[in-house]
């Protein structure tokens, strides 16, 4: 990383360090309608106008905000969890913000992701769209193998509810599919439980296009969330034809590659082993690193010019991709979701896009984004 892009990242994230600067920076952070306080420092919900898409058709649509919240890295996966309360508020603010999507999982933790989201936004449940999912045995707090059983399905639903203080949940995903277990089992109890009003949606992860196929036909997907940005788009080979095709979302998570797409990691970045996973991704080692600097390198050269960051570069071409894809981004740090939330109002001409994509495609990317263990989990 060159001084210049550290200093440029760093002057836009002290400009959003106050509550004020961090909405100002964003455009579509524009005609708040807040609703009054019942008592004096009681959360309420405050929505803004930010640009809504669709993830799913007919009868199992959602209406979201364009960019949702991935908050996994709030207290897993990412190094030390930060205080609990700032988490709470930070969640909080982004639905003040008008982020309406909000995604976790009983592994991420295990369990303790769930239960802060549902004690963050149980004065709005009703307001927000609230994400989960299963597909893992946990023991001693630790995942011992995949699990899709039916029966398995069900007792995770109810024990996520508790978790996430709800009587229902918005979308329910199969996290990794369980190779034992015909996705049509699967999606046949998802049914059972969108039928018995526990579950009103269903998505998968990480899956096939033939996956995608035969679950659909038994109960319709909403969505489906794998990873997708700059630095991994195999999901355009079949994948997002087949979710066009048939009606169905997509979500992609890590939209900036674990924070790499910032520009603020580089191969002096140390991960705390055992509670950063990027510590142990063939991705994230110094010379993959070091090798892949060339990636925010174009992103810095294509958004200067522009006023904009990296990731906001990187956020607005997969918001241009197709208009039913919703990333969820995940951050710790107020300045972070403004900046992110930014790229909403923000568009790249056609000839933008072609001159982004041409410069891209010439970057070879190194390293795998996953561990030969992690990879199996995941569908081709």
């Amino acid at each position: 990383m060159t001084s210049q892009n550290v200093t440029s990242r760093r002057r836009f994230l002290t400009a959003g360090a106050t509550l004020g600067a961090a909405v100002v920076a964003a455009p579509a952070l524009s005609n708040r309608q807040r609703t009054d306080e019942s008592a004096a420092g009681r959360f309420t919900s405050s929505q803004l106008s930010l640009n809504h898409r669709t993830l799913g058709s007919g009868k199992h649509k959602l209406d979201v905000s364009a960019l949702g919240l991935g908050c996994m890295g709030m207290n897993y996966h990412r190094g030390p969890a930060p205080d609990r309360k700032a988490m709470i508020t930070l969640i909080r603010k982004a639905v003040d913000m008008g982020v309406t999507l909000f995604d976790t999982a009983e592994v991420y933790g295990p369990f303790v992701n769930e239960e802060l989201v549902g004690e963050a936004l149980a004065p709005v449940r009703k307001n927000v769209v609230v994400t989960t999912k299963f597909g893992f045995n946990i023991q001693n707090g630790q995942m011992a193998g995949l699990n899709g059983r039916p029966e398995h399905i069900r007792q995770v639903i109810d024990e996520s509810l508790k978790r996430l203080r709800t009587d229902y949940v918005d979308m329910l995903y199969q996290h990794r599919i369980d190779p034992n277990v015909p996705i049509e089992d699967v999606a046949g109890t998802v049914k059972d439980l969108i039928q018995a009003g526990k579950v009103r949606n269903f998505g998968l992860s990480e899956v096939s296009v033939d996956t995608i196929r035969r679950a659909h036909a038994v109960q319709p997907l909403t969505a489906i969330q794998s990873e997708y940005s700059l630095m991994w788009k195999n999901p355009e080979n079949g994948v997002l034809a087949a979710c066009q095709e048939l009606g169905i979302g997509f979500v992609p998570y890590s939209p900036l590659c674990r924070g790499y797409l910032t520009g603020t990691l580089n191969e002096q970045t140390k991960f705390v082993v055992g509670k950063d996973n990027r510590a142990g991704l063939p991705r994230f080692t110094p010379e993959a690193m070091k090798a892949n600097r060339v990636i925010v390198d174009a992103l810095t050269e294509f958004g200067n010019p522009r006023g904009l960051t990296p990731a906001q570069v990187a956020l607005t071409w997969l918001l241009a991709q197709k208009p039913w894809i919703v990333p969820i981004p995940g951050t710790t740090k107020l300045a972070h979701l403004g900046e992110n939330l930014a790229s909403i109002d923000l568009q790249f001409t056609a000839s933008e896009l072609r001159d982004l994509d041409e410069a891209i495609a010439k970057i070879r990317i190194q390293g795998d984004r996953y561990t030969a263990e992690e990879q199996r989990r995941v569908e081709r």
